[in-house]
């Protein structure tokens, strides 16, 4: 019997976890490129939730948009290192996520994005009400909490993948920097060695006028 209403408590918690699709990728845009991608919403009032966040080349950022089924501009932005927006589906059909690498002329984007639909379940009365609603309404609430510490926690996390991959872009760029510094400084004193050198083998073996007393 216990095992019975175990199992029965188990697929009440499946049932009430929202249905979730979800696109989570990582691209690189090249300059001067515009890249778009698209999810369908299939019912209105569905919720999409997009999330993106530059990983490396330049100042990590990017120009975005985000257009409804009837090419109409719902979400923009000019320039933005990252984001995270949930939007509704007022319309169904297929929204597209473009990135525009734009105000780049030679660097590479690359940039980490999330696209995730998510269908609420509806909220039904139970048949018989009193102790077995009070249960369902505590079953229900502590699924909702626990899905939010969740999503809490894959923000932290995305957070925290981010700032990793900006630091190492940020001291490979500086090594880089320093690497062809030296080379050229290398260079500089090399030459004027041999500038020093030819200044003073010139000086001390030219042949001037001679004079007979």
């Amino acid at each position: 019997m216990f095992l019975l209403l175990l199992l029965c408590s188990c697929f009440l918690f499946l049932s009430l976890l929202p249905s979730v699709r979800s696109s989570a990728l990582t691209t690189a845009i090249a300059a001067n490129e515009r890249l778009c991608f698209y999810v369908d919403a299939d019912k209105a009032g569905e919720k999409i939730g997009f999330y993106f966040a530059v990983q490396s080349g330049g100042s990590f950022d990017i120009d975005f948009d985000v257009k409804d089924p009837n090419e109409k501009v719902i979400l923009d932005g000019k320039s933005e290192r990252q984001g995270d927006y949930v939007l509704t589906a007022n319309t169904v059909g297929e929204y597209s996520f473009c990135f525009e690498n734009d105000m780049s002329t030679l660097t590479v984007k690359l940039v980490d994005f999330d696209i995730m639909v998510e269908s609420e379940p509806r909220r039904e009365a139970p048949a018989k009400p009193g102790q077995v609603a009070d249960h369902t309404s505590a079953l229900e609430e502590s699924t909702f909490r626990l899905n939010s510490l969740l999503l809490n926690i894959k923000r932290t996390q995305k957070y925290f993948h981010t700032r990793e991959n900006r630091g190492f872009s940020l001291v490979r760029s500086t090594q880089n920097r320093l690497f062809w510094y030296m080379v050229m400084e290398s260079s500089g004193i090399v030459g004027m060695a041999v500038l020093q050198v030819y200044i003073l083998q010139t000086f001390f073996t030219k042949t001037g006028r001679r004079y007979k007393v």
